[in-house]
């Protein structure tokens, strides 16, 4: 049996788009959807955080958000692994990170030097990577939701599928747009409902078959 993981945010965690909703149940996060396509050929590990970023630091939280320095822990303790796939990038538009959709590709071009620099010992097999576009952000009421990610928040998220693209040919890695299956909830602007959570793994399911050859 493969065994793959899941990193990523919010969206992968399972976040309620409804303020002080519950997180979606086990069943309905992506990770849990994927691994059900595949049929039983492979499990889903997932490790998803509300507010991680590619390689940035967020000192409003107790937990590390950087993804780059909680990745090569999660590599070794999740190993051995056949497939990364890496859904980051959402909070690194926040004003106080990054801003721009090209620097979290650049974000996501070193997760991808990480993992494949993890695996270097003699014997190692690096796992074959995925990097997914996070679907973009859209309107909302919300209060505050938008206040955190900065006016130019949603035109850069549209530009999440043109940079990572590139990055994952530069690397030659795998890329799947998230954003051709599923769309934020008009609720806060950037989680989704549960429906469009599944997507996600519905979506993914051919190329990650694809990628490991099942």
């Amino acid at each position: 049996m493969k065994t793959i993981l899941a990193f990523g945010d919010s969206l992968t965690f399972g976040a309620n788009p409804i303020p002080g909703g519950a997180r979606h149940p086990y069943d309905d996060r992506w990770p849990t959807t994927l691994e059900r396509a595949l049929g039983g050929q492979a499990r889903v590990i997932a490790e998803g955080l509300g507010g991680r970023t590619t390689v940035h630091d967020d000192w409003w939280d107790a937990a590390d958000r950087n993804g780059s320095r909680i990745l090569p822990t999660l590599l070794s303790s999740h190993s051995p692994l056949d497939l990364v796939i890496i859904m980051l990038g959402t909070n690194d538009l926040k004003p106080f990170h990054g801003r721009t959709a090209q620097e979290a590709a650049n974000g996501m071009r070193r997760l991808v030097q990480i993992v494949r620099g993890h695996y270097q010992k003699p014997g190692d097999t690096a796992p074959k990577i995925i990097l997914v576009a996070p679907p973009h952000l859209c309107d909302t009421d919300h209060p505050e939701m938008m206040l955190h990610f900065g006016d130019d928040a949603i035109l850069q998220s549209k530009l999440f599928a043109r940079w990572y693209k590139q990055r994952a040919d530069e690397y030659g890695v795998a890329f799947f747009d998230a954003a051709t299956v599923a769309s934020p909830d008009p609720a806060d602007g950037v989680h989704l409902d549960a429906e469009n959570t599944r997507r996600i793994g519905e979506g993914l399911a051919p190329l990650v078959k694809e990628v490991l050859g099942l």
